[in-house]
């Protein structure tokens, strides 16, 4: 008599990272009964991208690779799409990822790592940049002023220090933020506009 040997299906846990409030909120994240980690509907998305943001603007050269290396959450670049009321199938093709990829792992509450990941991640420095700017101006409009919103319109348009091309053309490779970075550092400073 044959024996049948039967595996036991492994549980589908997602790891955890421990260097980000964005990423360990509990109201981002929620352990189901069975243990699996599931996205659910986060009515303070924009605190958590806050928080976020403000995480990778300060975070040490390590951190940053520990991040790079876990990813971001799927559901983050459609918080990314909002606050910078960009479409995502735009945000998306920015990113230079797959439309089918991201939502997906949107949907599945999975992480974006490789090329895509670094990609979120150098636009939430670009975001970092444009709220300093607007933090350390003395206007007194840059009270009420979004600077998501701006920076989502920024980098549609055409700059002249890139040759005539979009910021947005370049945010695909680590490369390229550093040149929009760069760039979007030299609007504070007046050295450019």
């Amino acid at each position: 008599m044959a024996t049948v040997s039967r595996k036991r299906p492994r549980p589908k846990t997602r790891r955890r990272i421990g260097h980000s409030h964005y990423f360990k909120t509990q109201s981002y994240k929620r352990r189901t009964k069975v243990g699996v980690w599931r996205t659910v509907a986060d009515p303070s998305w924009k605190r958590a991208l806050d928080a976020c943001v403000k995480h990778v603007a300060t975070a040490t050269p390590m951190q940053i690779v520990e991040i790079e290396r876990a990813g971001v959450p799927g559901t983050f670049i459609k918080d990314l799409s909002r606050a910078m009321k960009i479409p995502s199938s735009r945000i998306f093709r920015i990113l230079g990822v797959p439309k089918a990829t991201a939502e997906k792992k949107a949907a599945t509450g999975a992480m974006l790592a490789g090329r895509g990941g670094q990609a979120a991640l150098g636009m939430m420095k670009l975001l970092g940049i444009a709220r300093s700017i607007v933090a350390n101006s003395t206007a007194r409009e840059a009270r009420d002023f979004d600077a998501a919103e701006w920076l989502g319109i920024w980098i549609e348009r055409p700059q002249p220090a890139l040759g005539g091309r979009k910021p947005a053309d370049f945010l695909d490779t680590p490369t390229g933020v550093e040149v929009v970075a760069r760039l979007l550092g030299s609007v504070e400073s007046g050295a450019y506009q």
